[in-house]
């Protein structure tokens, strides 16, 4: 069942997937009109899903599911979801699976850093302790809102340098 994300529990899980380039505008109205259907019938157990997904900054595909009043997304639930997102990956010849890229703001642009290269970037400057950083590790909507970009000072790539 589709919702607004304000309309959502901010206990609400939150799966981030993050495309390995930017969507076009014209590909952005293409995935949200399969993407908002795709949601509005979202169930787990036979129930409808209290949902909400869309695609933020042009790269990242996100999913919420309120469940404060279910029994929870079941696991084929999340599977339907992972199936969707493959379908799009397929369909805009994208890659939402690859957890090597690290992505970050350079001033308005977000910029993508792959694992080996994200030490010697930090130790040349090009990225510095206030860069900020995506966490698509966030669980909830709550800590999406408030968590989801942080300095890599507060960030979990900063195990990184170690």
């Amino acid at each position: 069942m589709l919702r607004e994300l304000i309309a959502l529990d901010n206990t609400s899980k939150v799966w981030i997937y993050q495309a390995d380039r930017e969507f076009s505008y014209d590909e952005l109205d293409d995935i949200r009109e399969e993407l908002f259907p795709f949601v509005d019938k979202w169930s787990s157990h036979g129930a409808n899903v209290p949902a909400y997904a869309n695609v933020f900054h042009r790269r990242f595909l996100c999913f919420f599911a309120d469940e404060s009043n279910m029994s929870g997304v079941s696991g084929c639930s999340i599977d339907s979801s992972v199936a969707f997102v493959r379908m799009i990956a397929e369909k805009y010849q994208v890659n939402f699976f690859d957890r090597m890229q690290y992505a970050y703001m350079e001033e308005e642009d977000i910029k993508i850093v792959h694992h080996n290269d994200f030490k010697p970037a930090v130790d040349s400057g090009e990225i510095k302790q206030d860069t900020l950083f995506f966490d698509n590790l966030v669980s909830t909507k709550d800590k999406f809102l408030k968590n989801w970009l942080v300095p890599l000072e507060e960030s979990w790539h900063k195990k990184m340098l170690r």
